[in-house]
């Protein structure tokens, strides 16, 4: 499964060119997560796939907590298998966006965070 950096996820995100999923229980998203994300709990099926990631040729990122959270490396084989033809995971994750001091959405997040916000970005 190919990988990607914070950068590079930042850069595909200023481009609206990605499909960013999160790979945690629905509390966990619900509190925070990477802005434009869409949630994924648990296993994914089609139906859930494609909800989530309607174009199976653009690129799908995928994400969870951190370098030692697993469940974004699952769900990522799960969306090749699906036929997505770019499947990348951010191992970084919510802890390497948080510690770079970028910005969430979600109840937790509040409405102006991260460096981000201070730039007039959502991330």
């Amino acid at each position: 499964m190919d990988r990607i950096s914070r950068e590079d996820l930042f850069a595909l995100l200023q481009d609206g060119a990605v499909q960013l999923v999160e790979a945690l229980p629905v509390e966990a998203f619900a509190a925070e997560h990477l802005p434009g994300a869409r949630n994924v709990p648990g296993q994914v099926s089609a139906e859930l796939a494609a909800q989530v990631a309607p174009d199976r040729a653009a690129t799908v990122v995928v994400y969870c907590s951190g370098r030692y959270c697993n469940r974004s490396e699952i769900a990522a084989a799960a969306f090749a298998r699906l036929g997505y033809a770019d499947v990348r995971v951010y191992v970084g994750g919510k802890q390497d966006w948080a510690e770079a001091g970028l910005a969430f959405e979600g109840h937790r997040a509040g409405a102006t965070t991260g460096a981000g916000a201070a730039a007039g970005r959502p991330w």
